[in-house]
């Protein structure tokens, strides 16, 4: 919240009346607002958190629940502190000058909303961890590596069916895609679990080791797996089709959850602010099974590689595909597979993405109706 000001100043009755106004649905910015009114407290809501009201109100009906968190809501991390509104007080001589909300970047909106949607994370309820089923017959055992994000997936959906993996003597199966692909979903499982720094600082880092990350790297693990367990019982799996054959299940099994770009980047820069209220367990589950549903069910462009780097993830890939063939492993599906493939609409993850789709989430989390918005009164 910004500084007390004086009580009945024509700058805070202004700002008191837009207060007013945005709490009832309003959406007039302040630049265009002249209304006045009352204080409603001791100091006025912060620019930041105003202009996120205010673009909730454009959106939706946010109820008063929502609104008073909003307003009440901090803004973490990296960023400026709550901002005043310019022509609402006379400016201090120290300290961050007023804004306009208005010219706020949508990255400072971004703040406060990872502060009200990491709150209603830490109250979410999560079921307990189900008990791990015996594992299956001899003929059907099986571990699944490789790319996390699909085998993770894979997994979960098979220990629900009763088809643990694991046991003596198990095929191992290594899961792949295009290295592009692979690159974001090692990304992505990074953002759920320990945290990840941006998408673009993450792979051009990984572009300038010129080395794939562990968790993708195929032919890593297929060296590795080999010597574990022997070359005859290693797979590089291509096709996920061919999964409900490999490890004894009769039925399909469900694709790995998609993440758009925009989502992934919300999911990252909530994660530290939740792990201010869970401790690290309970952070990723609460990240993968309570906030990556609701992300995943919102859609939006996938995650893309930069232009710019397009070339050393192909080559890279190219290389991988060399690799995996002139060591003669066995392969289920088409290893072009491995090379990257055009994803319509993929894309880096963008501030003005990311800020809508908070937007969505709040408003969708908030689960009640309210009343038909009122009018502006200026």
């Amino acid at each position: 919240m910004t500084a007390p000001v004086t009580a009945g100043e024509p700058g805070e009755r202004r700002a008191w009346g837009w207060v007013a106004s945005l709490r009832e649905g309003g959406t007039t910015p302040w630049a265009a607002w002249s209304g006045e009114g009352e204080a409603r407290g001791r100091v006025l809501p912060g620019a930041q958190q105003l202009e996120l009201l205010r673009r909730l109100n454009e959106a939706g009906h946010p109820t008063p629940e929502l609104v008073r968190r909003v307003l009440e809501a901090s803004a973490p991390g990296r960023g400026r502190p709550d901002l005043e509104l310019v022509g609402a007080v006379d400016p201090g001589p120290f300290g961050p000058r007023p804004v306009d909300p208005a010219d706020l970047p949508d990255d400072e909106l971004v703040r406060v909303a990872t502060s009200v949607l990491a709150d209603d994370l830490a109250a979410a309820a999560l079921p307990d961890p189900a008990a791990v089923p015996r594992r299956p017959p001899w003929r059907h055992r099986f571990r699944l590596v490789g790319d996390p994000w699909l085998a993770d997936a894979a997994r979960r959906a098979l220990v629900e069916r009763g088809r643990a993996p694991g046991g003596r003597g198990a095929r191992v199966l290594v899961l792949a895609d295009d290295l592009g692909a692979m690159l974001a979903d090692a990304w992505r499982h990074r953002v759920l679990t320990e945290g990840a720094p941006p998408w673009r600082d993450w792979l051009a880092d990984t572009v300038s080791r010129d080395r794939v990350p562990p968790r993708v790297d195929v032919a890593r693990a297929l060296d590795t797996w080999s010597g574990r367990a022997g070359r005859d019982r290693v797979r590089l799996v291509l096709d996920p089709a061919a999964l409900p054959r490999l490890t004894g299940t009769r039925t399909p099994l469900p694709p790995a959850p998609v993440l758009s770009a925009d989502g992934a980047e919300l999911a990252r820069r909530t994660a530290p602010v939740l792990g201010l209220l869970a401790l690290p367990e309970r952070r990723a589950r609460l990240l993968r099974e309570a906030f990556l549903p609701r992300l995943a069910a919102l859609g939006g462009p996938p995650l893309g590689v930069p232009p710019e780097l397009a070339g050393w993830v192909r080559g890279r890939a190219e290389r991988v595909r060399e690799e995996v063939l002139a060591a003669g492993y066995p392969v289920v599906g088409d290893v072009d597979r491995l090379l990257p493939r055009l994803r319509e609409g993929a894309r880096e993850p963008s501030d003005a993405g990311v800020l809508d789709l908070a937007v969505r989430l709040l408003l969708a989390g908030d689960g009640r109706d309210t009343p038909t918005r009122t009018e502006d009164h200026r």
